[in-house]
């Protein structure tokens, strides 16, 4: 697309970022009101590798950052007040926001627990100008729900994610149509999508610091020294996006891993924890309405060498003990039983929908159907801990820390 199409495009767009404010900590603070006002971390213990899920505004000036190993969190400030957090209440009020989102705009695209596109092109007759819009939407979840959340309101996704964050927190911030690539120009590189660590200290030694610096250079030079991303990193440095925002992804894996609080080589903890990763990914396979071709394992040291395999399944599956089967296969077959474990996980890809053929044991099959939808109707209401295997109920001392949900791509 040439710029001048993409001008012509970008004109009949209007698009909001919502990102949430500390979302975590406000949910604690929500639940219990004396940690209002408080700094507070929620995130993993320290003596047990953990990091940082979210910090409140209290932290910030400390230094504390999100993913940082909560043990570096605490010393950067060590008045904090640690909370392990509850992630079944975030999963509830996230789904509370995207249903207030939900009716605002033609087409809505979640893309984590506490952040959200909206396309809100042509909602202006309904709803009033997009940044009126932005301020009804902040009013009504701080008024239904008591949470803070800042917006963004720009013609294309890139722009309206760095200005909800631009604002933060509580704030809306609008870069008008032709002013994004001014709005941009002073802010550190690694606001930009696509700038990581790595990346930022290439440019930095290129004496690119911020955006604007990036904007200045040719795109001949970009492209020579970083390939196609120099092409990326160039459009995005001019504020230029042509990302739609989309309702749906397709996904393409579901995955779970455990880290542990120490390294493992017991092979009936680790087989329980195999077991306990299938049954997850199995359900979440289910509740998304898909089945997986393929698992796939993997398995980390304690120096930090890491191993994956994978392995095709005969037929297409959401159930957890297919899964458990063939994930114990690949990890008997290479698990190096002299080296203790830090990490295991469990993934599946090639998802399809669910075209259930009744084999010849199809009672047995039909059985087991029945069952994985009852402990799901009993999960979803009451908890993931509701019900469970009797062999993950014979629990050891406590070995992991970093129990991340399913990843989805």
């Amino acid at each position: 697309m040439s710029n001048e199409d993409y001008t012509a495009a970008m004109a009949q767009r209007t698009i909001l970022h919502l990102d949430l404010d500390a979302f975590f900590v406000a949910v604690e603070r929500l639940d219990n009101p004396a940690l209002i006002g408080k700094p507070v971390i929620v995130g993993g213990r320290p003596e047990a590798r953990g990091v940082v899920a979210s910090a409140s505004y209290e932290c910030r000036p400390f230094g504390v950052q999100s993913a940082m190993p909560t043990a570096v969190a605490l010393r950067l400030c060590p008045q904090a007040i640690l909370v392990s957090g509850h992630h079944e209440r975030y999963a509830q009020l996230s789904r509370a926001v995207m249903a207030i989102l939900q009716p605002y705009a033609p087409v809505m695209e979640q893309i984590s627990i506490d952040e959200a596109f909206l396309d809100v092109t042509g909602a202006e007759a309904l709803f009033g100008a997009p940044v009126r819009l932005a301020h009804t939407l902040q009013d009504r979840i701080d008024a239904e729900l008591r949470l803070s959340a800042s917006l963004g309101v720009a013609g294309n996704k890139l722009v309206a994610k760095i200005a909800s964050d631009f604002g933060k927190p509580h704030g809306i911030t609008s870069v008008p149509r032709g002013q994004e690539a001014a709005f941009l120009a002073p802010l550190p590189i690694r606001r930009l999508w696509g700038v990581g660590r790595v990346t930022a200290a290439e440019l930095s030694r290129l004496g690119i610091v911020t955006i604007g610096d990036l904007a200045g250079w040719p795109l001949s030079e970009l492209r020579g020294r970083f390939g196609s991303h120099g092409e990326g990193l160039w459009r995005a440095a001019h504020g230029l996006d042509e990302s739609p925002v989309e309702a749906e992804h397709e996904r393409k894996s579901i995955s779970r891993e455990e880290t542990f609080a120490r390294d493992i080589h017991d092979v009936t903890v680790l087989r329980r924890e195999l077991l306990r990763l299938s049954d997850d990914v199995a359900e979440s396979l289910r509740r998304h309405q898909v089945q997986a071709r393929t698992v796939d394992i993997k398995l980390r040291y304690g120096d930090f060498t890491t191993l994956t395999r994978q392995a095709s399944l005969p037929e297409p599956t959401d159930t957890g003990p297919a899964i458990y089967a063939q994930a114990l296969a690949l990890f008997e077959a290479v698990w190096d039983r002299w080296r203790p474990l830090r990490l295991i996980g469990v993934g599946t890809s090639r998802l399809c929908q669910p075209a259930r053929q009744l084999r010849l044991f199809e009672q047995e099959d039909r059985r087991r159907a029945q069952l994985d939808e009852a402990l799901d109707r009993i999960r979803a209401r009451f908890g993931d801990a509701a019900i469970q295997r009797a062999s993950l109920l014979e629990q050891p001392e406590q070995l992991w820390i970093d129990r991340r949900p399913p990843e989805e791509s």
